[in-house]
């Protein structure tokens, strides 16, 4: 397994001597993602591929970001990519570069999963290029699937109905973003939340989420918070009721170091704290744990949402089919959770 690339205006990219997926994103070295994967490939029959990491620094420049796509674009045995943390950024600088966007990318403004396909306007022989191409390059945005399937994974049926309860998300990020609005969803009927509550510590980030979320027409009222310091989600986690659901999407934890909160902060009784992450210091899963008894709290860590967000860009980079439940998703699981 090569080291993860260290991506700048100016990195030369080696061409991929063989069939290689990429992997876009801070620490990408120290990804269970590096181990699990030879696994499923050899599962899912992929035949001689790789992974290949690339990391970029939080909110990069422009250039760094198309740099990178024009690569995994151009070169011929780059099959695609998965994206995080710089999904948001990465579309912004890139979005001329994409022949596709699925409608979720559309809508929010992101891509989780870059991937290649032939043109379904193939070149005239001996034409050339002359501004059209042979390989589209498609961009789309997994996370409102696989965050929906993440959270009804450990959420009790009827949850929101049954309890009224609501949610507090911590960040505005891709991830952010795709889960509330999942919950938002029509089709869930009488069971989403009653009050939805994001915090974020730049405000520009709330106002794309809050632009997002009028498209999507929710009758569900939002409250979106600027909060540059943790004792900002501390007075913000303290309104909530009963059974509510407390998440942290800000990549702290995993992506920078720390918590969203301080030590100070109060779950709801009852409630449920998800954190998006599962690797690194994982300090905001700790704080849950101390206060679990007591306030007899339900805690997930990020897991679920991993093996959900990867098999879903693994099945559109390498077109075959992965189901999300039954004997075959369960063995996927099993191999990942073993590779761990």
């Amino acid at each position: 397994m090569a080291e993860a690339i260290q991506a700048t205006a100016q990195t030369q990219f080696p061409p991929a001597k063989k069939t290689t997926m990429y992997f876009i994103g801070m620490t990408t070295g120290k990804s269970s993602i590096m181990r699990v994967f030879p696994r499923w490939a050899e599962y899912l029959k992929l035949g001689d591929v790789l992974i290949q990491g690339i990391d970029c620094k939080w909110h990069d420049d422009r250039n760094v970001y198309r740099r990178v796509v024009d690569f995994i674009k151009n070169d011929p045995l780059s099959a695609g990519a998965l994206v995080t943390t710089h999904k948001l950024d990465l579309l912004k600088a890139c979005r001329d570069m994409f022949e596709y966007l699925d409608p979720y990318a559309q809508l929010m403004g992101e891509v989780s999963s870059i991937s290649k396909r032939p043109s379904p306007h193939p070149l005239p022989q001996g034409e050339g290029e002359r501004g059209r191409v042979s390989v589209w390059l498609r961009g789309h945005a997994k996370d409102p699937i696989s965050s929906g399937l993440s959270v009804e994974a450990f959420l009790p049926p009827g949850h929101w109905e049954k309890t009224g309860a609501e949610v507090f998300c911590m960040g505005a990020g891709g991830s952010a973003i795709a889960v509330t609005s999942y919950m938002m969803d029509a089709r869930h009927g009488a069971n989403r939340p009653k009050r939805i509550i994001v915090s974020n510590r730049s405000a520009p980030r709330l106002e794309e989420m809050k632009e997002i979320h009028h498209k999507l027409g929710c009758p569900i009222p939002v409250e979106y918070h600027h909060a540059p310091r943790p004792e900002d989600n501390d007075a913000l986690m303290h309104q909530l009721k009963p059974y509510s659901l407390a998440v942290n999407a800000t990549g702290l934890g995993k992506d920078g170091p720390g918590s969203p909160i301080t030590n100070a902060a109060r779950f709801p009784e009852k409630g449920l704290a998800w954190d998006f992450n599962y690797r690194g210091e994982l300090v905001f899963l700790d704080q849950a744990r101390a206060q679990a008894k007591e306030r007899q709290l339900t805690i997930e860590d990020g897991w679920v949402y991993f093996v959900h967000g990867w098999t879903r860009v693994v099945a559109e980079v390498f077109d075959v089919d992965i189901p999300t439940s039954g004997p075959k998703f369960e063995d996927i699981s099993r191999l990942a959770k073993e590779a761990r």
